[in-house]
C-alpha cells in the first residue's frame, strides 16, 4: 500500500514566530505525534516564503492517515492550535505517494 502524507501549512508572522516555534516543538508536535502515531513526522520553515511552516506527518496508507483525522485525538489537537494561535492562518492537505525514488 503507498504511503500518505498529512501537511498543515501556517503563516506566522514574524513577531510570533519564535514563540510559535517553541510551542510547535514542545507542546503540539509531539501531542500529535503521540495522537496521530503517524510512522514519521517533520517539521519545516520555508526557505523561500517568510513566515511559512509545514508540519509533515507520514502514514502507512490513506485508510490509517483517514482513521486519524477522525479521531478525537485530531480534534484536540485543532481545538489547541485555534485556541492557542487564533490568528495564525493555516491549510491542510491529504497527499496519497503515487511515486517514490531513492535517485
Amino acid at each position: 500500500m503507498p504511503k500518505a502524507c498529512f501537511v498543515v501549512r501556517a503563516l506566522v508572522e514574524a513577531p510570533s514566530r519564535e514563540k510559535f516555534d517553541h510551542w510547535y516543538a514542545t507542546d503540539h508536535f509531539p501531542e500529535a505525534l503521540a495522537g496521530l502515531k503517524p510512522e514519521k513526522g517533520w517539521r519545516f520553515w520555508s526557505a523561500r516564503e517568510a513566515g511559512v511552516h509545514y508540519a509533515v506527518y507520514r502514514f502507512a496508507d490513506m485508510a490509517s492517515l483517514d482513521a486519524a483525522l477522525k479521531s478525537d485525538a485530531y480534534k484536540a489537537l485543532a481545538v489547541d492550535f485555534d485556541r492557542s494561535w487564533p490568528a495564525v492562518a493555516r491549510t491542510r492537505d491529504v497527499l496519497d505517494l503515487v511515486q517514490e525514488s531513492d535517485g
